[in-house]
């Protein structure tokens, strides 16, 4: 994996800071864990779990100072992102993209396919198997204090993005 440059869609600094964030010194450089990470994968159920290990690696090998919890609602969102995008992008979408990104407080994820395909999270069935990926991303999401959304991508396909903070939310 090298440093392959910043995907599409909104970044955790994008957001609107309180006011207290405003008033704090610029850093003049970014901390040695700090950067891009780009890698693609054929749309197939291999790719499932080498994605889930290429994430743990990286931010092993980085330094990356998240907390365990974290990196387990993060790889489970990798994992429920990379399915999503074999199972239902495959046909129009031969590979996919795993994009990381992890900044001074934050690690974002993201999956990008070429499917114009647009999901959308369903309401729980619980007379269902399946369907619930989406879901359960956005959940992790929110007990996390995180972000996540669903952003059509120049080329006509979408990226799904899902940025966590670096240290647990506080009960």
């Amino acid at each position: 994996m090298g440093d392959q440059g910043r995907g599409p869609g909104p970044r955790p600094e994008d957001e609107d800071r309180p006011a207290e964030a405003e008033t704090a010194p610029p850093r003049s450089a970014p901390l040695p864990y700090e950067g891009v990470w780009r890698f693609t994968a054929p749309a197939a159920d291999v790719s499932v779990p080498q994605a889930r290990h290429a994430v743990r690696d990286l931010l092993l090998r980085q330094g990356v100072p998240v907390a365990d919890e974290v990196v387990q609602g993060l790889l489970l969102i990798v994992s429920e992102l990379v399915t999503n995008a074999v199972r239902h992008a495959a046909l129009l979408s031969p590979t996919l993209a795993v994009e990381v990104a992890v900044g001074a407080e934050w690690v974002r994820v993201s999956v990008e396919d070429n499917h114009p395909y647009r999901p959308t999270a369903l309401e729980a069935d619980h007379g269902r198997t399946g369907g619930r990926g989406l879901l359960l991303v956005r959940e992790i999401t929110r007990e996390s204090n995180g972000m996540c959304d669903v952003e059509h991508t120049a080329s006509g396909g979408k990226v799904i993005w899902a940025a966590l903070p670096l240290k647990p939310a506080q009960a």
